[in-house]
C-alpha cells in the first residue's frame, strides 16, 4: 500500500484501488456558485449565471478586483464580465432578474446601468424563461431598473430613467 493507492494480487492479475474523487462544483465568482458561463462573441461580454441558491444581497455585496480581473484575460476576447441571477417574479416590484458589469479592459470598473449589457441579458433570459417582456435591474451603487422588450426581428426594445450627462450636436 503506497499513500491511497492499494495493489493486491489476484489470480487474474493486479488490481488498483484508487480513492474515489468526486468532482465538486468550482466558484468562478469568489465563493458563489455558478450556474452557467457564456460568452457574447460580438459584444464580448462574458455572462456569468450565479446558481438559483444565491440571494440577492450575494450580487450587490460581490467585490470585484479589476486589476486582477483585467490581468486575467489579456486575449482580448473578454471586454466585460456581466455577473447575473434570476429574480423573483412573486416579489414587488417582481424582477425577472439581476446583474452587475464589470468592464476594465475598457477602462470601467463597474458600469451602473448598461444598455449593451442587456442586449445580451435579455437574449439570454428570455430564453430561460420563456418571455418576451423582462423587467431587470442592474445593482451597481447607483443602480437601475430597466424594462426589457425582446423582440422577433432579432433586436430588443430597452427602456428606464435615464440622466443626461453630455448634450451636442454632431454636424458632418
Amino acid at each position: 500500500k503506497s499513500g491511497d493507492l492499494c495493489v493486491t494480487q489476484k489470480e487474474e492479475g493486479y488490481i488498483m484501488d484508487f480513492p474515489l474523487n468526486p468532482p465538486t462544483r468550482q466558484a468562478a465568482v469568489g465563493n458563489l456558485p455558478v450556474q452557467e458561463v457564456y460568452l457574447s462573441n460580438n459584444t464580448k461580454k462574458l455572462l456569468i449565471r450565479l446558481a438559483d441558491s444565491c440571494d440577492t444581497s450575494m450580487l450587490t455585496h460581490l467585490k470585484v478586483d479589476s486589476v486582477a480581473l483585467q490581468n486575467s484575460e489579456r486575449s482580448g476576447r473578454v471586454r466585460a464580465v456581466v455577473v447575473t441571477m434570476k429574480g423573483s417574479p412573486d416579489c414587488q416590484p417582481g424582477y425577472d432578474f439581476y446583474s452587475r458589469n464589470f468592464a476594465p479592459w475598457v477602462g470601467i470598473p463597474e458600469d451602473p446601468v448598461t444598455g449593451s449589457a442587456h442586449t445580451v441579458l435579455g437574449s439570454y433570459w428570455s430564453d430561460k424563461l420563456g418571455k418576451k417582456k423582462l423587467l431587470a435591474y442592474q445593482c451597481s451603487s447607483r443602480g437601475g431598473e430597466l424594462e426589457l422588450e425582446v423582440r422577433d426581428d432579432g433586436r430588443i426594445n430597452i427602456a428606464g430613467q435615464t440622466i443626461t450627462i453630455l448634450q451636442g450636436t454632431i454636424k458632418l
